[in-house]
């Protein structure tokens, strides 16, 4: 696929040659375990529940460094370990995990191309166990502030030439006909519609009918298409950032872009402050 990175992909057959390998470990990232890692997983893999461990449940924010550590080292972890994520429902969630893993320094994490639902398509093993390994060392890294944007500085980067908004939700969420998505009717807020100047390139444009990522070459264009260039800086964002992520990881890790970085925040935050300028 000439992926600029593609060692941060790996195939279902990969992991299937390597499910016994000592060196690598598999996370299911889940939004509703029950309806899924519970009803079978890859052999091996451990469960990473979005919203008990990428989430602080105190506050509206990512886990901190000390819990990133503290998680990844009773998984067994270490900092020489080929880490792999895949998730429920188009590896929304699983995207998520791994910017929030390259946030705060994982060397090895890759994505498997292709969701659950993938494997289990293609009738490959999968296992009830819920699997137990002895602590790991994992030490995390001073978060890497290059790739995430806060609100304030979204306000700033609008109307600047050479930075770029990408709203990565359906198009009735960008154009405020629907506040949410089916799927996650959490996501909301308060007022619809999109960020002044923001384009809209859904994620789910970005793949084929099985799940997989398109070829470089239709990323390219695609994204070519709406101005968005590698000479700019461009921010993603979503709901509540984990589509903006999936974007992320294609414009960073696919195509390469030097410059990307996830609002997290989202219209969640957005659509739900006070004064925030919206379009529709």
């Amino acid at each position: 696929m000439d992926y600029v990175y593609p060692n941060v992909l790996v195939s279902t057959q990969w992991i299937n040659d390597h499910l016994d390998d000592p060196i690598v470990k598999i996370i299911e990232v889940d939004f509703n375990p029950t309806t899924s890692y519970m009803l079978g997983h890859i052999p091996g893999a451990l469960l990473f529940d979005w919203k008990r461990d990428l989430i602080d449940s105190n506050k509206r924010e990512i886990i901190s460094k000390e819990d990133l550590e503290n998680s990844l080292q009773r998984a067994g972890i270490n900092n020489d370990t080929t880490l792999i994520v895949y998730g429920d429902f188009k590896n929304w969630f699983a995207t998520f995990a791994f910017w929030i893993l390259k946030y705060y320094g994982f060397q090895d994490v890759r994505l498997m191309n292709g969701s659950r639902k993938k494997w289990f398509e293609e009738d490959r093993p999968f296992s009830l166990d819920l699997p137990n390994y002895p602590t790991g060392t994992f030490k995390a890294s001073e978060p890497d502030k290059s790739i995430r944007a806060f609100m304030n500085y979204v306000k700033e980067t609008i109307g600047f030439h050479n930075k770029i908004l990408i709203d990565v939700r359906s198009n009735d969420e960008y154009k405020g006909k629907t506040l949410a998505p089916s799927e996650y009717f959490t996501e909301y807020g308060q007022i619809g519609g999109h960020i002044p100047g923001a384009v809209n390139v859904p994620w789910n444009s970005m793949i084929n009918e099985d799940g997989t990522f398109k070829s470089s070459g239709e990323l390219r264009k695609l994204y070519e298409s709406l101005n968005v260039t590698p000479d700019k800086e461009v921010i993603t964002y979503c709901g509540i950032g984990e589509r903006a992520s999936y974007t992320w990881f294609v414009l960073k890790y696919l195509l390469g872009y030097p410059n990307v970085k996830n609002y997290d925040g989202s219209w969640l935050e957005w659509g739900n402050t006070l004064g925030n300028p919206i379009e529709k």
